[in-house]
């Protein structure tokens, strides 16, 4: 398998969203362990990339929208896993990490062919993503401890989705090499 890169999806987060009362509990358990694979890859000069939302300002780059985040009512959540000035950012208006963004191009431009994806919501973007990653041929990794969710029946849903139909390996966090 090769070396992967680690995929953040929508961590950079205002929660100010409609069910982002369900989503704040899962994303606390999370959030540890979030940090610690993106200490790891960076420790180990993997890829990091943060695949976000834009908050409906299509105006905004990372930085605006990593400063919106941590201005937020769960700061808490935003700074562990803040990107460095190494990190790379994309912006999505959809779901999908690869809808009308550079992503494929980027991890083509990089090598990659194997993503680990963490972040959330399990059962929406993440989801989705795995799908698309699988479709354009991409080994995906997806470690169940690293992920949010709103709604945990579908979050069992969506990850036994993604190890069966998708071809995702789900492992811990903690036995992911990169």
């Amino acid at each position: 398998m090769d070396a992967p890169a680690l995929i953040v999806i929508d961590m950079i987060n205002t929660y100010e969203h409609q069910d982002a009362e369900l989503l704040v509990p899962s994303a606390e358990r999370v959030v540890p362990v979030v940090a610690d694979l993106i200490a790891r890859a960076r420790a180990a000069d993997a890829p990091v990339i943060y695949a976000n939302d834009h908050f409906g300002q299509w105006r905004s780059h990372h930085g605006e929208l990593v400063d919106t985040a941590l201005a937020g009512p769960h700061r808490e959540l935003v700074e562990p896993v803040r990107p460095d000035d190494d990190s790379m950012f994309v912006v999505k208006a959809r779901h999908s990490i690869f809808y009308e963004t550079p992503m494929t191009y980027l991890l083509w431009q990089l090598g990659v062919r194997h993503v680990v994806l963490c972040g959330q919501v399990t059962e929406q973007c993440v989801l989705y993503s795995a799908l698309d990653a699988h479709i354009r041929h991409l080994e995906v990794t997806v470690p169940p401890d690293a992920v949010a969710s709103i709604h945990p029946h579908l979050e069992s849903a969506a990850l036994e989705m993604m190890e069966r139909n998708m071809g995702a390996r789900l492992v811990p966090a903690k036995e992911i090499d990169f």
